[in-house]
């Protein structure tokens, strides 16, 4: 079954036909189709295995679309050896095939495909696929899907959180504000819940890529979210370190709320003698 997506434009065989957001829900909707595939046919595979499987297939499928649409653009992968050539161009393709590999080993639908294009120092285009979940979010708004619903006022901040590993910031952050903890998936999973309106924000301070945030990020501001480091700072993408180990993604509105949370419980380093 195709994978809905919030743009119904052909990519066609060029990038610029279409246009770059729907090129980047073409390259993450076929990634999800083939880990959702190679799933379905890894019978008595082990969980490593299988994360390997899907990792290599869904990487091969973007490197071979990203060389036949956008051959002129770099590319920066989880999955493939970073090339620096990257630091001087001009459109550079942020991605990451498999997001929640263990959510992806375990079966389970809260796994995602990043998708980001970076152009002259900014996020032009993203799409996060949640193939499972049948389901493509980009930066095209779709009309048809309805806004999320607002908040009751005075009902805890629902905080996306991992269920196996979450950082104690996000914690400490909950116990400060009374705050709603929901277990999810990968990165995207939960970034994207704050798209759709099953939470109200994602906090995150325990280590993450370029490739984990770049697509859900442009994705989230194009639906009008907050989206930043942790202490408040922009975002920066296509760097040569591509550690970017923080993220919040957030209503509009609890911003400072949480950036406040965030700093009061941050210890300000000692200033030397």
């Amino acid at each position: 079954m195709p994978v809905r997506t919030e743009t119904d434009a052909d990519p066609g065989s060029a990038p610029g036909v279409g246009g770059d957001p729907a090129l980047a829900a073409h390259l993450a909707r076929l990634a999800g189709e083939v880990l959702i595939a190679r799933r379905r046919d890894a019978v008595g595979l082990g969980a490593r295995e299988l994360r390997d499987l899907g990792d290599t297939a869904a990487q091969a499928v973007l490197a071979a679309e990203l060389a036949r649409l956008a051959p002129g653009d770099a590319v920066l992968s989880e999955e493939a050896v970073d090339d620096l050539a990257r630091l001087v161009a001009r459109r550079v393709w942020i991605i990451d095939p498999l997001d929640g590999t263990r959510e992806y080993s375990e079966g389970r639908d809260d796994f995602a495909v990043h998708v980001a294009l970076w152009q002259d120092g900014e996020l032009v285009a993203g799409a996060v696929a949640m193939p499972a979940r049948d389901q493509v979010l980009t930066t095209v708004l779709d009309p048809a899907r309805p806004a999320p619903a607002r908040r009751t006022a005075g009902a805890p901040v629902r905080l996306a959180v991992s269920r196996s590993r979450a950082p104690q910031l996000v914690h400490d952050v909950a116990e400060r504000l009374g705050a709603e903890l929901v277990p999810m998936g990968s990165a995207g999973v939960k970034a994207m819940a704050v798209v759709t309106g099953e939470v109200d924000a994602y906090l995150h301070a325990g280590g993450q890529y370029e490739w984990d945030s770049a697509a859900p990020v442009a994705v989230a501001r194009a639906h009008g979210l907050h989206t930043s480091r942790v202490d408040g700072s922009a975002l920066r993408y296509n760097r040569p370190d591509p550690s970017l180990p923080d993220l919040l993604v957030c209503r509009p509105e609890l911003a400072d709320l949480l950036l406040r949370a965030v700093a009061d419980l941050t210890p300000t380093p000692r200033e030397e003698a």
